[in-house]
């Protein structure tokens, strides 16, 4: 089969479109044909040798946490799934392909309203952003800011936040572009950081309460102001670094606000882990993608031969929801 292989650490040039052997599935997995795969941020950390792939060391170090995909052929202790079936869910790695193995747990149908890319786009940001505002025991009538409000994650929360029955939703972005288009998903109230002091802005739109919850994907660069946004008994989850991961703290306002915080990651859990990530968003948020009161926004389609232009574009924060490449035709 074809896959984009990373040659070696370094820039988007690494990425070669090679043949590679087939994958070859064991009595727990689907053996998957993939019509779409979706960009995050860890596939660029991956290529620059920064975030390897969790487990034993692939023959071909392939990127890609996700895939939308129609199953060839199942395992002996598969249920649930046939050939034929549509299906998407997360990977370990490995989505810049032609075919991909996953074990079924991780695995779902695919809703008949999305197109291959739209579901390519699905399951690491929704999965992500619906697990983060879980463990952060978001309830209905809240507040809550999240971070990189264009960004596939933050598209993803903004929506979830709404059916969870937040009272307020609060974003930050970059561009005025991108806070507008932001609202039309459900946004109550967008601060573009360029030109804006977060922290100020979610102050008086809570008449100076804070946010009962937010969701940061920046990490050391706001922490002062994400502490100074926050309620009392507030919660705040990091779900990314990309602002850096060493700051000089004040951790008193912690004890003043008796506030939280906590990281998470899902590439690196355990299967039962990521199939219990998994069965609580098919549960609780597939029905409103499948509905279309939940969005997925695809920004840009990249062929996979494409897929070094396709991370030269996201890495430009240009983009609005996901960047995915399609495989095959």
């Amino acid at each position: 089969m074809k896959a984009v292989v990373i040659t070696r650490p370094g820039g988007p040039e690494v990425l070669q479109l090679q043949d590679v052997p087939d994958p070859v599935p064991g009595p727990d997995d689907l053996l998957v044909r993939v019509r779409a795969t979706a960009l995050n941020r860890a596939d660029i950390l991956q290529r620059m040798g920064g975030y390897p792939q969790p487990g034993p060391k692939p023959a071909h170090d392939i990127p890609g946490m996700e895939y939308a995909g129609e199953v060839l052929a199942i395992g002996a202790r598969v249920e649930g799934f046939v050939p034929g079936d549509r299906v998407m869910g997360l990977l370990a790695g490995g989505g810049y392909a032609e075919q991909v193995v996953t074990h079924y747990r991780l695995a779902m149908k695919a809703p008949t309203n999305l197109s291959w890319e739209e579901a390519g786009a699905t399951p690491e940001v929704y999965i992500t952003a619906h697990d983060a505002l879980l463990q952060c025991g978001l309830v209905a009538g809240e507040r809550v800011l999240i971070h990189a409000a264009g960004s596939g994650v933050g598209v993803a929360a903004v929506q979830i936040a709404k059916v969870l029955g937040a009272s307020l939703v609060i974003g930050t972005a970059g561009s005025a572009d991108k806070l507008v288009r932001a609202a039309a998903l459900g946004l109550d109230a967008g601060v573009n950081y360029r030109e804006q002091d977060f922290a100020e802005e979610v102050l008086k739109a809570t008449g100076g309460r804070g946010v009962d919850v937010i969701l940061d994907v920046i990490g050391a660069d706001y922490w002062d102001r994400n502490m100074k946004a926050l309620a009392q008994k507030g919660r705040m989850i990091l779900v990314g670094l990309m602002g850096g991961n060493s700051t000089n703290a004040n951790i008193g306002v912690l004890l003043q606000k008796r506030a939280s915080v906590r990281g998470t990651t899902l590439r690196a859990r355990p299967i039962e882990e990521k199939g219990m990530a998994t069965r609580a968003f098919e549960k609780s948020v597939l029905p409103h993608i499948a509905s279309g009161r939940i969005k997925v926004v695809v920004d840009r389609v990249y062929p996979l031969a494409d897929a070094a232009a396709a991370q030269e574009y996201m890495a430009a924060n240009q983009n609005f929801g996901k960047v995915v490449l399609r495989v095959g035709e």
